[in-house]
């Protein structure tokens, strides 16, 4: 993957081009994150780690995290994050649109076009444009599609010591079996989604 869509752009007068995505929109418990990167100058040779990244599905854990640590030092990067709550209190639609808009106030930047993986318009007055299947196509996209899974990775973590009886450090929170058993087992947690079907049979 390269730098020809973001530097087509460039090409249009546009000067911050920031690729957005999230992580964790079907996942039962947790957050949701939103990544969103820059390249720091489009018109330099390209560093070669670049022409690994790729969707982050289509990565390995430890090639993520690997990548993770590239993008951190070459791209300007920033995440945004909506905890579970607020997922049931505003549905997942809007809290995918907030988790993304976060990501881009957060970032050092003001862009003024953002590549969006499928989504056209988060509320923000800046330039947008949804790309079905972006994360496969934009490597701005698909630099913040790893940025939002590896650091939702690393919250789940986190949650899982404060609450290690649901096994969030191996399932981060996604419908596996593994995770339907510790809802059989012990209930939900605070960081369950309660809003969702799954999580709901197992209320009390």
């Amino acid at each position: 993957m390269d730098l020809k869509y973001e530097r087509k752009l460039i090409k249009q007068g546009y000067k911050v081009i920031v690729g957005v995505d999230e992580a964790g929109r079907g996942a039962w418990a947790g957050p949701i994150v939103a990544g969103a990167t820059m390249i720091f100058n489009t018109k330099s040779k390209i560093p070669k780690f670049v022409y690994n990244i790729k969707d982050s599905k289509q990565l390995s854990s430890k090639k993520r995290e690997e990548l993770f640590e590239l993008i951190k030092i070459n791209f300007i990067w920033s995440v945004g994050v909506v905890n579970a709550k607020e997922i049931d209190n505003i549905g997942m639609t809007k809290a995918n649109k907030l988790a993304m808009r976060r990501a881009v106030k957060n970032l050092s930047y003001k862009p003024d076009y953002l590549l969006i993986d499928y989504i056209k318009d988060i509320g923000l007055d800046i330039t947008t444009e949804g790309i079905k299947g972006g994360d496969t196509k934009i490597l701005s996209i698909a630099a913040a599609s790893i940025v939002a899974k590896v650091y939702r990775d690393c919250l789940m973590k986190k949650i899982h010591q404060t609450v290690s009886d649901w096994g969030f450090d191996k399932h981060k929170g996604y419908g596996t079996s593994l995770h339907r058993q510790h809802l059989i087992d012990n209930g939900v947690s605070k960081h369950h989604r309660l809003s969702f079907a799954p999580i709901q049979k197992h209320v009390t």
